[in-house]
């Protein structure tokens, strides 16, 4: 069956095609006939037309991708489209932050429940912001306080020594500082965090362990499908790949292993098909990524496996249980 996509990303002239994951799946699809169309998030509109869904509209363009470097897709004219009448399935792949333009773009996508399938379930995006989620599995997490009180976090310190601060909504590792165990600049940097952020910020005992890398494990609909390590760049204890770390091949531990046993029943409930979830010394969970998880171009790469036809398998299976359910 062919399915009409709809891409809701950042846009397509700004991508490294050679790492993203968004392009990979676009890639997916095309492979499978699938059509697809691009649109940026600004660009979402809802209009009244009596019904309790009303009606979703994008600017989108038609585009074709090719794995090609400065001229990796060809788009059509921009034409306003019908979310719920002229597409099957959308992608909710745009990068955060996770502020009140992505929780609107995904409560307003929420209204194609039923008609249109939603990849990641927005709602189930909303309700998993990837380091609240995680507070549902704090059995797996290092020691961890969120908080904006400053004394707060001392008495954490004093108990756990060197700390790492990081926005409570943050992404990509930006924002992300460590701090020693004699609490030096504590104080500027929570002054800083505190007029930056209105909610309360995340920190964690510091792990020696990451400088042997941060897994990123990708689940497909609960499912494992791999996983990379990622290691600091020189001078660096963050390990992202947006800040200048760099990945190389992994396999699972026993105890990532159970991690993603007891993450499974529940990512799969939600509807959360594609997830990135973060663990480091293979021991400690940080994150859940939902939100536009990344990783899979990479695990390919090493394991010579198709990450994008086990997500688009899953879709297609829901598409096809959700197209079953209307009949």
């Amino acid at each position: 069956m062919t399915l009409r996509v709809a891409v809701q990303m950042d846009p397509l002239e700004s991508i490294n095609i050679a790492g993203d994951s968004s392009f990979a799946l676009m890639e997916g699809a095309q492979v499978r006939g699938h059509r697809l169309f691009h649109y940026d998030v600004n660009t979402l509109a809802w209009q009244s037309d009596g019904t309790r869904q009303g009606r979703i509209t994008a600017l989108a363009a038609p585009v074709r991708v090719r794995r090609v470097a400065g001229d990796h897709f060809a788009a059509d004219e921009h034409r306003r489209i019908d979310l719920a009448r002229d597409t099957d399935v959308v992608l909710m792949r745009q990068d955060p932050p996770f502020d009140l333009g992505y929780i609107s773009a995904a409560f307003l996508l929420d209204r194609l429940r039923g008609t249109t399938l939603v990849v990641n379930d927005p709602r189930e995006v909303v309700n998993a912001p990837e380091k609240m989620f995680v507070l549902d599995y704090s059995r797996f997490m290092p020691p961890t306080l969120i908080a904006r009180s400053v004394d707060e976090v001392r008495a954490f310190q004093a108990e756990h020594g060197a700390v790492v601060v990081k926005p409570l909504h943050g992404n990509g590792g930006k924002a992300i500082f460590r701090v020693e165990s004699d609490g030096g600049n504590l104080s500027a940097l929570f002054e800083v965090f505190n007029r930056a952020w209105p909610e309360p910020h995340m920190v964690q005992a510091f792990l020696p362990e990451v400088t042997e890398g941060d897994k990123r494990i990708v689940l497909v609909d609960g499912e494992i499908a791999g996983a990379i390590n990622r290691i600091p760049g020189k001078g660096e204890f963050r390990s992202n790949l947006a800040v200048g770390g760099y990945a190389e091949a992994a396999t699972l531990t026993p105890r990532e292993q159970e991690i993603c046993a007891a993450l499974a029943p529940e990512l799969k409930r939600r509807g959360l098909v594609f997830v990135g979830i973060d663990v480091i010394g293979g021991t400690w969970l940080t994150e859940i990524n939902v939100t536009s998880p990344t990783g899979i171009v990479a695990i390919d790469r090493f394991n010579g496996t198709d990450t994008p036809a086990r997500i688009w398998d899953a879709i297609e299976r829901r598409h096809a249980s959700m197209t079953r359910a209307n009949q």
